[in-house]
């Protein structure tokens, strides 16, 4: 059991490099603070945002 959200996050994304490693290249980073826990999220409008999961930051 990991000790930590991060944690499980960070398994969870190794998990899916070994299995796809071209998801790897589609990865986003936060231009706040350079993290790649990115989620993807329905902006207003229905327009594509999204949200760093790391420091909160969004943008679209």
């Amino acid at each position: 059991m990991p000790a930590s959200i991060l944690e499980e996050v960070d398994r969870l994304f190794d998990a899916a490099a070994i299995r796809r490693p071209a998801t790897l290249l589609t990865l986003l980073n936060c231009p706040s603070c350079g993290s790649s826990h990115v989620a993807q999220v329905l902006g207003d409008n229905g327009g594509v945002s999204y949200v760093c999961t790391a420091c909160g930051h969004s943008w679209s």
